[in-house]
């Protein structure tokens, strides 16, 4: 989607320090040239196809259909990305741009741990330098995700300050961007941040929706009725939307983290119910839960990757347009929808795609049979297992976890004892 200027409406624009303004304006530069040369296009799409392996599926799943009722059903698998995400798809066109930009290092920051892991693999790929923010707080809720990053060789900081989740990484990776901007990429993970980021996020996002429109035509000989994603920062839900803005007959449905209810500090819900408002905040204006003296408010959310205060300058202007039509799910619907998608189907979504999986299913059974709807499952539930096998009570992963680091203790006290007993014997 095309900004004026790098504002969509009221939102959007460049709120940034003057030392960053000539980093900015080379990326943006950058950014012109590359997506007009076919060079970098065609090189853009190989990596997607050869390394993270596009076009990625739009599975039917007849089973759910036949449960629900209502509505063909259709995920988009983004799940079967390389690292298990659409994260996959920014990384490897901004870091195209930074090889381009001759740039040696990227700085990233994450919540639900897909970009930060997406962005270690595509430094370690392209011989990057990386350092990774993420607030404390996600760190333990993603630890596996922060166990391969570090396995990269990123380095992966943990945010102590504030809320310790990702409105804090992001505030602390634009601190780094601002000391290092000379050799260092900022390689935001989300269409937010100071322009050209939104946009450029969303170019690199749009495939996911080009291969919708494609797959459709070919699967069931027309588009989509209605189309799904959750939104956090608004990366998944623009990559699906935007190819489809001009096909009025398909209606676009973003779904927020209702959390665990409608007080400050229980949700993540910024445009729903207009809960949230207008302000600028960390590079761009856009829609923040904030007081009336403007200070950033607490989330929550049981998925990582959706406690953001803000939103997608893109996303507003398209809400507020009501070509979009904001929702939300709680936890308890998100945990119900990835449970019975579990069971029906046989794929395990991540927390962030079951928000939209929640809506979504409540919403098919009310369409008729004739009527298809498409669900962006932007990425699985592997690193999701700590956080659902608590929420659904699991009785044996407790004891599981706990001998399990017994046994390991354990056999570092062999493994230990073993080195001494052989250096005596040397000795």
């Amino acid at each position: 989607m095309k900004s004026e200027n790098g504002f969509y409406g009221q939102y959007g624009g460049s709120y940034i320090p003057e030392i960053l303004y000539s980093s900015q304006q080379q990326i943006l530069t950058t950014f012109e040239e590359a997506k007009n040369d076919p060079s970098f296009v065609a090189e853009l799409h190989k990596q997607w196809q050869q390394y993270s392996g596009r076009p990625t599926p739009l599975t039917h799943c007849e089973n759910l259909t036949q449960h629900l009722g209502g509505a063909q059903v259709y995920l988009k698998r983004e799940d079967l990305n390389h690292s298990g995400a659409h994260k996959m798809n920014n990384v490897i066109g901004q870091g195209l741009l930074v090889k381009r930009m001759g740039k040696k290092r990227v700085i990233a920051e994450t919540g639900a741990g897909q970009h930060g892991i997406a962005t270690a693999l595509v430094a370690s790929r392209l011989g990057l330098e990386c350092t990774i923010y993420m607030g404390a707080k996600d760190v333990a809720r993603q630890y596996p995700n922060v166990f391969w990053m570090r396995q990269l060789g990123a380095t992966v900081i943990p945010v102590k300050t504030g809320s310790q989740t990702l409105r804090d990484a992001l505030d602390e990776a634009l601190r780094d961007w601002s000391s290092s901007y000379e050799d260092s990429h900022y390689l935001i993970g989300t269409a937010c941040g100071c322009a050209p980021f939104p946009e450029m996020v969303t170019y690199f996002q749009s495939v996911i929706g080009q291969e919708v429109q494609r797959q459709s035509l070919a699967q069931f000989d027309q588009l989509p009725n209605r189309l799904y994603a959750c939104v956090g920062g608004g990366s998944n839900a623009l990559g699906l939307f935007t190819p489809f803005l001009e096909d009025k007959e398909v209606e676009m449905v973003g779904v927020e983290a209702a959390g665990r209810g409608m007080d400050m500090g229980d949700h993540s819900i910024r445009l729903s119910h207009n809960l949230g408002q207008a302000g600028i905040a960390q590079g761009f204006a856009s829609v923040f839960l904030q007081d009336d003296q403007g200070q950033l408010q607490e989330t929550h959310s049981i998925a990582a990757g959706l406690d953001y205060v803000g939103v997608s300058p893109i996303v507003a202007h398209l809400a507020e347009t009501q070509r979009v039509r904001m929702t939300y799910a709680n936890d308890e619907e998100v945990l119900a929808a990835c449970s019975l998608l579990l069971q029906k189907e046989g794929i395990i979504p991540a927390l962030e795609s079951s928000h939209a999986l929640a809506v979504a299913f409540k919403e098919a059974a009310d369409m008729r049979p004739d009527q298809h709807i498409v669900i962006n499952l932007s990425g699985r539930g592997d690193k999701d297992i700590f956080n659902v096998a608590k929420a659904f009570d699991d009785k044996e992963f407790a004891p599981f976890l706990e001998e399990y680091l017994q046994n390991y203790h354990e056999q570092d006290a062999v493994q230990d004892l073993s080195e001494s007993l052989s250096q005596e014997t040397h000795a």
